[in-house]
């Protein structure tokens, strides 16, 4: 902080000087200070990511022995001692997982960084070429529409950033907030640190190992995970993995072993029961549920049962007349009397009366044609009811089932399949979704026309409704840097509406 306000004391310091004129010499030491202090500003942004990354490695560190110990526990020990232990390991593990986030944070804000900072340096380099050499006045025309398409997708980069960046921070604090594993996206069905129990000649040890499991083929491997001398975990694997077809598997009773969290399988390649140790009850969970493991308590997916069960249903009454109506009502006040408003969709409306607004049109007691009175509800109110309403919906727009093929299709370097495969996405949602998506994309077209007056390009459109009907359904890190090409995705409807 205070290299922070010296920097910026010499940013605005100004020599006084006598008479009308600066000599060079003066105006060459004023600039100076100006130079420090953007030299201040990059040490002291590189000193903040050593940091960050110090105390990751410090965080992994003290998580990974900790959590050793802990497995360690005997299972025969006092509930009370277990129970502190536990608490411990979750205080541990919390931390962890919050210096991670921070971690993979600042590397992904430097990556986007980059993006225009690295760029934009060379954009004025060739600029200043074209500038102080006449001979050069016949490329630069030819380089002017690419200058020109450049400028443009810079700026759109560095729109995008801060919004991108803001998303990614709300990710971040919901992923801090989940008590709870969750599986990340990947190409196996399971994979992770396991320790398994392997025989030796005065009884048994417990070798960490890094495993992965294909539900499709049943095919689990092993490899041993490499640990460093002086008890730091590098989790690096080197050696050949073990490859096994999955027989059988079933979740090991507490009182028939000493350790927690165990679970035996059995595969066809060895003889026998190989023993693994989960690092936590719910991540034994989530290998017991990929493996079709034998767990004797069912109520835990009873209540997963039942819980999908009334997403389903709150979604299809919430995507009914009324909020066809609702939506159709929002757009037509918008056209009517607010399409050029500067920052339209951009600038939200207060807190309280966006809420009153939605609690007036979905009222039990409203008619599911109730109008929207113009007098009473400014734009600013019924834009951000609009967005409310399709963000609060249980299941975005596009629907979770086809969230990653729309990703993976604007991810595509060819522009023409990049359309030909949304248009097919599209024609694969549920018949509600797509006439919704229909009626909102056919308006954004209409507001896209007028950002002459309102400034909504069809960039700035998408980096507002990207979120808006696009999610993912884990919020992980790896959707955290998909946030990006969910805008793309809102993009290409709308500029390619007719063919879409």
């Amino acid at each position: 902080m205070a290299v922070q306000k010296f920097s910026q004391s010499l940013q605005d310091f100004q020599f006084e000087c006598i008479g009308d004129a600066e000599t060079d010499d003066e105006i060459n030491i004023a600039q100076s200070l100006k130079e420090f202090a953007r030299l201040l500003i990059a040490v002291e942004e590189e000193r903040r990511r050593l940091d960050g990354k110090k105390k990751f490695d410090k965080e992994s560190e003290k998580y990974y022995s900790i959590l050793e110990k802990h497995l360690n526990l005997s299972a025969k020990k006092k509930e009370s001692h277990l129970q502190d232990a536990d608490t411990q390991i979750d205080r541990e593990h919390q931390n962890f997982y919050e210096a991670s986030l921070e971690y993979v944070f600042k590397i992904q804000e430097v990556q986007e960084k980059k993006k225009f900072e690295f760029v934009e340096p060379l954009l004025a380099f060739l600029q200043g070429l074209f500038t102080f050499y006449h001979e050069g006045y016949e490329l630069a025309q030819e380089f002017a529409p690419y200058k020109q398409q450049l400028q443009f997708n810079l700026q759109n980069t560095r729109n995008n950033f801060e919004s991108t960046r803001q998303e990614v921070e709300r990710l971040m604090q919901r992923m801090k907030s989940a008590n709870q594993d969750y599986r990340p996206p990947s190409q196996w069905t399971m994979e992770g640190y396991l320790y398994v129990q392997e025989k030796r000649p005065l009884g048994f040890t417990w070798v960490k190992h890094y495993c992965t499991y294909d539900k499709g083929t049943k095919t689990f491997t092993m490899s041993i995970a490499e640990t460093k001398s002086g008890g730091k975990v590098n989790g690096l694997v080197t050696s050949s993995p073990e490859i096994y077809k999955l027989k059988s598997c079933i979740r090991r009773k507490t009182d028939s072993i000493d350790k927690r969290f165990c679970f035996d399988i059995e595969v066809f390649e060895r003889p026998g029961i190989i023993t693994l140790q989960a690092f936590s009850e719910s991540n034994r969970k989530l290998w017991l549920e990929a493996m079709d493991g034998k767990e004797p308590v069912r109520i835990f997916f009873l209540f997963l049962f039942f819980l999908q069960i009334t997403f389903f249903l709150l979604f299809i009454v919430f995507l009914n007349e009324a909020g066809f109506n609702f939506v159709r009502k929002c757009i037509h006040a918008v056209e009517t009397r607010g399409i050029t408003i500067l920052g339209l969709y951009r600038i939200g409306g207060v807190n309280s009366k966006v809420q009153k607004l939605m609690n007036t049109i979905f009222s039990p007691k409203s008619p599911p044609d109730m109008d929207i009175d113009m007098e009473l509800w400014d734009n600013k109110t019924i834009t951000s009811g609009l967005k409310n309403y399709l963000r609060c919906l249980s299941e975005p727009l596009m629907t979770f089932k086809l969230h990653k093929d729309f990703i993976v299709a604007v991810k595509s370097d060819d522009q023409n399949y990049r359309v030909e495969a949304v248009h097919a996405l599209v024609h694969k949602l549920p018949e509600k979704n797509r006439e919704m998506l229909d009626i909102l994309i056919k308006h954004l077209v209409k507001v896209s026309l007028h950002s002459q007056q309102n400034l909504m390009t069809v960039s700035n459109l998408g980096v507002i409704f990207g979120p808006t009907l696009m999610r993912a359904q884990e919020e992980t890190v790896a959707a955290m840097m998909n946030i990006k090409f969910q805008n793309i995705v809102v993009e290409i409807l709308i500029e390619h509406y007719e063919k879409v």
